[in-house]
């Protein structure tokens, strides 16, 4: 798939990458945006990063494993849906995808930051991800964003079909299997009138940064808790 643009001399590292996802740009100055971290801005304060490209990729992500899941599992409540679709658009699932199509190659950063490794940085990688998923959006519709889902989120797709037994087992058992303490969960809120509440609760294992989960029961709350903590701590094992 491709826009109508003059041909370039030889390949830039936003050439290459638009190679991997098979898509070129109309607006090269939209692509180049959605490449640029905030360190790049160091000395050039008309620069504009990826934040805003981000915000609107997030969004557009969502919608994306939001039809996906709807499509594929008919018989799962909002709450089943719901913490599929939190593993999904997880930063570390869009640095993963980042990863298949090496977009790190083509990040536009400080010299400081890229000697620090920031082209592999999980949070960068993520967020220059959903920023270039928003790009595409306004570059050439769903359409464009879903040809590059489909293609480097099918390997997310797979890891989740393939653990689908209950997050608060896997979690014990995770846990249980690295000799560390059984799964707490702590209630952080419950707002929302009696007949349509709202729970925030925490997945806590000493030792480990703690992650919460949200849903309309404390089980689905919970179960939200567990899948988060694994996806943080148990993801890349």
């Amino acid at each position: 798939m491709s826009g109508n643009k003059p041909s370039r001399g030889s390949k830039t590292s936003a050439d290459l990458l638009e190679g991997r996802i098979n898509y070129s740009f109309r607006d090269a100055k939209l692509l180049e945006r959605a490449l640029t971290h905030g360190s790049f801005n160091e000395g050039r304060p008309h620069t504009v990063d990826y934040q805003r490209l981000e915000f609107l990729g997030d969004r557009v992500l969502g919608l994306l494993v939001a039809e996906r899941l709807f499509a594929e599992h008919g018989k799962l409540d909002e709450g089943g849906l719901a913490i599929r679709l939190n593993a999904l658009v997880r930063k570390e699932a869009c640095a993963r995808a980042a990863r298949r199509m090496d977009l790190g190659a083509a990040l536009r950063m400080s010299l400081a930051e890229d000697a620090a490794g920031g082209r592999d940085k999980t949070r960068i990688l993520g967020d220059a991800c959903e920023a270039l998923l928003g790009a595409l959006y306004i570059d050439g519709g769903l359409e464009a964003v879903s040809d590059v889902f489909e293609r480097f989120w099918a390997d997310e797709f797979e890891r989740k079909n393939s653990g689908e037994r209950d997050p608060k087992t896997r979690l014990q058992e995770w846990a249980q299997s690295r000799g560390l303490p059984t799964p707490k969960y702590k209630i952080i809120s419950q707002t929302g009138p009696d007949h349509r509440p709202s729970f925030i609760i925490e997945a806590i294992i000493s030792g480990l940064a703690p992650q919460r989960g949200e849903g309309g029961s404390r089980r689905i709350a919970e179960r939200a808790a567990a899948d988060a903590l694994l996806q943080r701590e148990a993801v890349d094992d």
